[in-house]
């Protein structure tokens, strides 16, 4: 177990063996044999270790331990495996400590994840899955209006949503994945909102039809047909542009976005998916939000996702004192001073903290 944290600490911070060696002091071959559990640090070798790895050296003795389970990542191919493993250290420490943290309630303060029920035990058709959506929806009380905050409605699910920094200079979007029997979603911090949500979106589709599809569809173009219909259901997009047109104002799109927090791109597919648009019209300006750069790099980023679950749940247990002060400041990573200082509350210069 000591082993292997210090080695994913290791490849978090993307260091190599002989890299950490040069670091800490000692030869790679000590390194290899701390990660094989061969011999054991001391104590001044493990403040050492701590330090060059950014970590405190609680990390090495945390009794959480997990693993990803059939991630499914949104990514580019061209990441390259060092990236992943600097991403997915960085999932498995928020997902420990959240656990960690969960275990510390009397009663668990997550809701189990149930999937919807009615789900067809077979999705024949891209066009069912507009009812998937939309049933959804309604199972989960949300109407057909915008959705204001989809972590929050994830979150409230029994789904678990965390944001990591990208270090794979953009080439990674989020993945779903199930540690133990928690389904897990993770969305990257450096894209917009409207690039989180559907993220957030597509994964929640691979959660809910996968081994669902006919053997014709293939799942990833199906879990981009759900995210475009949760985030805008079909009545909305006809309400909004009709439901016939030759072209479409790039300004249209746009409102969409504002008022969905899609993508301008999401809204333009979503026409074409509900047969408002043509096929040739939509290529067309596919093309040409690429010429502008926009397929990158849109017009009028929306405002990302936050998601405060995690704090919220740190001050729940620090209030009802089943952690005291240091140990919150140990599950949120920082210093016991930054942690005292996040917990006063000022205004006007009058500490309102009880």
């Amino acid at each position: 177990m000591f082993g292997e944290r210090i080695a994913r600490a290791r490849k978090t911070a993307g260091l190599s063996l002989r890299g950490l060696a040069d670091q800490v002091g000692v030869s790679q071959t000590a390194i290899a044999k701390y990660e094989k559990n061969q011999i054991h640090p001391d104590s001044q070798m493990l403040l050492k270790l701590s330090q060059a790895l950014g970590v405190k050296s609680g990390y090495f003795f945390r009794q959480q331990s997990v693993t990803l389970s059939k991630p499914e990542y949104r990514k580019k191919s061209s990441i390259s495996q060092k990236q992943l493993d600097i991403i997915e250290g960085k999932i498995l420490d928020q997902i420990e400590r959240r656990l960690e943290l969960e275990a510390l309630f009397p009663k668990s303060p997550v809701h189990p994840f149930a999937l919807v029920e009615g789900l067809p035990s077979v999705i024949g058709s891209y066009e069912d899955i507009e009812t998937i959506a939309e049933a959804v929806r309604n199972e989960w009380k949300l109407g057909m209006n915008p959705i204001p905050e989809l972590i929050d409605v994830l979150e409230s699910h029994g789904i678990r949503v965390f944001q990591v920094e990208d270090d794979g200079d953009g080439k990674f979007d989020g993945l779903m994945a199930h540690v133990g029997k928690h389904p897990v979603v993770v969305i990257s911090s450096k894209w917009s909102g409207d690039r989180q949500r559907f993220t957030m979106a597509h994964e929640l589709g691979h959660l809910l039809m996968h081994g669902r599809l006919n053997e014709g569809l293939n799942e990833e173009k199906a879990c981009h047909r759900f995210a475009g219909a949760l985030l805008v259901p079909k009545v909305a997009v006809q309400d909004e542009l009709g439901t016939f047109r030759t072209k479409l104002e790039y300004r249209e799109l746009l409102l969409l976005k504002q008022e969905y927090g899609i993508s301008m791109s999401a809204a333009l597919r979503r026409a074409y998916d509900l047969g408002i648009i043509k096929e040739s019209y939509y290529k067309y300006v596919v093309i040409d939000f690429s010429q502008r750069g926009w397929r990158k790099n849109e017009p009028y980023p929306t405002k990302q996702e936050e998601s405060h679950h995690f704090t919220q749940l740190i001050f729940h247990a620090l209030a009802e004192e089943y952690i005291g002060e240091s140990k919150a400041a140990d599950l949120m990573n920082m210093s016991v001073m930054d942690f005292y200082h996040l917990r006063m509350i000022e205004s006007n210069g009058a500490s309102v903290h009880q």
